[in-house]
């Protein structure tokens, strides 16, 4: 089973990717982890993602394809996975499709509005030492600027300053949402208000997929 998460910049998919992994098992697969791991690693690929993510645009098709199908096909995959950050536009999609027609497929979109994503992101700070994540007016560290697992001194991503969550919600609108489209077309598709409370959100999500995996099991075990 393939579960993909749709939803904006700040719309909460990689916490509510934590909340699937953990109670389902399926492994979280983030692009944007993947993207920041090459870009720690100093590698070509990383370099060359880095400078898209500084500017808010979306990183090429390339580099993020080549992440991740080395992924996707690792031994913890094969029950199956769950996808944050991918994909980002059609082609991407359809790639998916190709090189892993037979999964069955089922997509979450968060949806919010701009004003509660813009200041959301805002607000996330990060820890470049151990990568945990805070957000100053939702769950801020118990000491102001400090990290709680490390202590190291957490700091805003160059990519959630206002000016450049407005061009990502920019790019997200015009080349991810025509997703939306191509997946009600398919019937793989449901959304879910993000505005809510976490758990909230996260009992919408165990909704559907209980019935997925459901419906999942009983059409494996017949076949």
């Amino acid at each position: 089973m393939r579960i993909i998460l749709l939803g904006p910049p700040g719309s909460g998919k990689g916490t509510q990717g934590d909340l699937i992994e953990e109670k389902y098992g399926f492994p979280k697969i983030s692009t944007g982890d993947l993207l920041r791991n090459a870009v720690r690693l100093g590698n070509d690929l990383g370099k060359k993602a880095q400078a898209g993510m500084n500017c808010g645009e979306l990183v090429s098709d390339e580099i993020v394809l080549e992440l991740l199908k080395e992924r996707i096909f690792q031994k913890d995959c094969r029950r199956g996975y769950l996808l944050d950050g991918f994909p980002r536009n059609i082609p991407q999609a359809k790639y998916l499709e190709e090189i892993a027609v037979d999964a069955s497929e089922i997509v979450l979109d968060i949806r919010l509005s701009n004003q509660t994503l813009i200041t959301r992101l805002s607000a996330r700070r990060i820890c470049p030492h151990c990568g945990a994540i805070y957000n100053l007016l939702v769950k801020a560290p118990n000491k102001a600027g400090e990290c709680d697992q490390c202590s190291e001194k957490i700091n805003q991503r160059e990519d959630d300053t206002t000016e450049v969550i407005k061009k990502r919600l920019l790019v997200y609108h015009e080349q991810t949402e025509p997703l939306v489209e191509h997946y009600q077309s398919k019937s793989v598709y449901r959304d879910i208000n993000g505005e809510g409370k976490i758990e909230d959100v996260f009992a919408a999500v165990c909704s559907i997929l209980d019935k997925e995996i459901n419906k999942h099991q009983k059409f494996t075990t017949v076949s």
